[in-house]
């Protein structure tokens, strides 16, 4: 058995375990599910030619500025607070809770803070999210005068709403301030317009954002030129994905459900492809991307995790494509990870701001490994040439995830 073979029936096997207590689930099955898989395969070939990030970002016309530096590692999420006034089904998580600003486990007291930790890591894109930031409007703005203050004018600067809060002298204010983009999760309201019209001609790039709901795909097409008329530059599907929290809700939809790093919803992807190619056959003006699961699993993490480590690596130190830090001195060979947490009195490496002090950490996420002669001959070589031949071989398999992003979307 190939070393991929074997990682993905791992992910297999622990995605089935992590949910062990919901036998219900209805797990993708090879044989049973061979028309699905089909017409994905179909679905997948129609879209060859527009396909961006490494083939894992299917998409029809263009795409959005904020997701072009999302997917090249320079977009900051904060989440502005974890309090949402919407009961989608779709939810991963629970959102009741309004605290501290955060963003990649880092909590900010302040708009001041965190501008700065924009500026230090050289963000050139910042998605306000939530929750539901209009819950929290006064924050929201505060943030947002900070940001044009203290930052690069060209720094991109987008929202997330479910448009319940939204009205126009809001949608006013935070125009004035500089907001470049806009995105509404319709799902959220049964699918209505009217908040998104409202934006149109204040805010310069109105976008529509939801996941890819397997029932819904006949209503979404009828949508699609009502979109165009209210102003809609660019629509994002994200795949579906089952969490301990949403698992009830989900489970009471026909779902098949693929065991990747997280369990996906393999009609959702499906439903995804199939109004790209809608859009495509009927040569709608507006931007659609499928934003799938592997290309937020693989890029924005590797994006991530490489503006960190180039921001506080030592010079001399080799950053590879996925954010590590590579070192291999003769015939020895580790990984590194870096990371910034917020202060912990007992780290000894810290990164003290004007207005937040950080706690830097450096973990070995492979182990320090004598090569011998032609392992290490094989892994210069893995490492120069070998972004799109994936090694069968388990240690370099091992190797090749640590220096590579992978290739395209999964096969089942």
């Amino acid at each position: 058995m190939e070393a991929s073979d074997i990682y993905n029936n791992d992910l297999v096997n622990r995605n089935r375990l992590d949910f062990i207590e919901f036998p219900q689930i209805k797990w993708f099955n090879a044989y049973r599910d061979e028309q699905l898989v089909s017409r994905r395969s179909d679905l997948l070939e129609l879209t060859k030619e527009s396909l961006l990030f490494k083939d894992t970002k299917p998409f029809y016309k263009q795409i959005s500025k904020g997701c072009k530096l999302c997917g090249a590692g320079f977009w900051s999420c904060l989440f502005i607070t974890g309090k949402c006034n919407a009961n989608c089904f779709y939810c991963p998580t629970s959102q009741t809770h309004d605290g501290l600003p955060t963003s990649q486990g880092l909590s900010f007291q302040s708009a001041s803070a965190y501008a700065e930790y924009v500026n230090h890591f050289k963000f050139k894109g910042v998605g306000f999210s939530g929750g539901e930031p209009f819950l929290v409007y006064d924050r929201l703005v505060e943030f947002l005068k900070k940001l044009r203050k203290k930052c690069a004018p060209g720094l991109y600067v987008w929202l997330y709403t479910n448009g319940i809060l939204v009205d126009k002298v809001k949608l006013k204010k935070v125009a004035s301030l500089g907001l470049n983009e806009i995105r509404f999760d319709i799902g959220a309201t049964d699918f209505s317009l009217d908040k998104v019209r409202m934006a149109k001609g204040i805010i310069d790039n109105v976008t529509i954002e939801i996941p890819a709901i397997p029932e819904e795909l006949e209503r979404m097409k009828l949508l699609l030129p009502e979109m165009i008329k209210a102003g809609v530059c660019n629509l994002n599907l994200h795949q579906l994905r089952l969490t301990k929290y949403n698992v009830p809700k989900l489970l009471k939809r026909d779902y098949t459900y693929v065991a990747d790093e997280r369990p996906l919803v393999l009609e959702s992807e499906i439903m995804a492809l199939e109004l790209l190619k809608y859009a495509n056959d009927s040569h709608l003006e507006i931007g659609i991307n499928y934003c799938s699961f592997n290309f937020k699993h693989r890029f924005q993490k590797a994006g991530f995790r490489s503006q960190i480590a180039n921001a506080l690596a030592d010079d001399s130190e080799i950053i590879n494509t996925n954010g590590f830090v590579r070192n291999l001195n003769g015939d020895q060979l580790n990984y590194e990870r870096i990371t910034v947490t917020d202060f912990d009195s007992l780290s000894d490496l810290t990164l003290d701001l004007e207005y937040k002090k950080y706690s830097i950490k450096r973990d070995l996420i492979m182990e320090n490994t004598k090569l011998t002669p032609n392992q290490l001959l094989e892994v210069k070589t893995l490492i120069r040439e070998g972004e799109k031949q994936i090694p069968k071989d388990e240690f370099l398999y091992r190797i090749w995830r640590m220096e590579h992003i992978e290739n395209k979307l999964r096969k089942f």
